[in-house]
């Protein structure tokens, strides 16, 4: 008779119940490797209180709230982002237009939604289901969720949207339609962590596509004492920024 490997029990947070500590994840053998735990609400204090921590939501409609913090973490170190070539290129000829704006919050909603639209490979639907997209709104009107976005006539046609917690800064979700639309948002925000000493973006999971960014993984551990640290900073006035040309085209991997 076959033995079954008995599945490790998913611990229910209740309202008012704090998340558990990321070290009681499941682990890399168990069905669901870095689940931490489920809960049926999702609200901005939720948010803060989990991103504090280095967990984060996702999960798919007509599913509880499931809560993450993978074992490796995959990050984006600012310095470490590959200005490739057809990048750099595509950014000096949309700086020559008039009508081409890269900036921080002019529109997160649209962001928001725009992300949840787009169809990801391999997925038949979207995890920023609609409470999603109401928790992640509520943060942004407490100051600590942003868009980053491309404009061109008037059109919001790319753009990325993060939490920031001080200089902890957490990689949600990007939309374009344009070609490297998202990317463009990808080293504006780049740019400006390279001006403020900001370490780390959060990618949360490992893909090719951000791995040919210069994202790369690092142990959890590590991951959560630096949101430790870079949550201590003074935050940044995001809407306020703006694209770092010099600092990217300084990178030493901008080739």
């Amino acid at each position: 008779m076959p033995r079954h490997r008995s599945e490790p029990q998913l611990t229910w947070i209740d309202v008012g119940q704090a998340l558990p500590t990321p070290d009681l994840a499941w682990g890399a053998h168990s069905p669901a490797p870095g689940l931490v735990a489920a809960s049926a609400d999702l609200s901005a204090m939720r948010l803060v209180e989990s991103y504090s921590q280095g967990i984060f939501p996702w999960y798919s409609s007509g599913q509880p709230v499931l809560w993450w913090s993978p074992d490796p973490r995959m990050v984006l170190r600012p310095q470490n982002f590959r200005f490739h070539r057809s990048l750099r290129q595509a950014l000096k000829r949309g700086r020559l237009q008039p009508n081409f704006s890269l900036c921080f919050d002019r529109d997160f909603q649209q962001v928001i939604e725009r992300c949840s639209q787009t169809p990801r490979k391999g997925q038949s639907g979207t995890w920023i289901v609609p409470d999603m997209v109401k928790a992640y709104r509520e943060l942004h009107d407490m100051g600590l969720a942003h868009s980053a976005e491309l404009w061109v006539g008037g059109n919001l046609v790319g753009g990325l949207y993060f939490v920031a917690l001080g200089h902890a800064v957490f990689g949600e979700s990007m939309f374009t339609t344009v070609t490297d639309g998202s990317k463009m948002a990808l080293a504006l925000l780049v740019s400006v962590c390279l001006q403020h000493g900001i370490e780390a973006i959060d990618c949360q999971q490992n893909t090719d596509h951000l791995a040919s960014m210069g994202a790369s993984e690092i142990t959890r551990d590590a991951f959560v004492e630096h949101v430790q640290q870079a949550r201590s900073h003074p935050p940044i006035n995001w809407a306020d920024q703006t694209l770092y040309w010099d600092l990217l085209a300084n990178l030493d991997n901008a080739t």
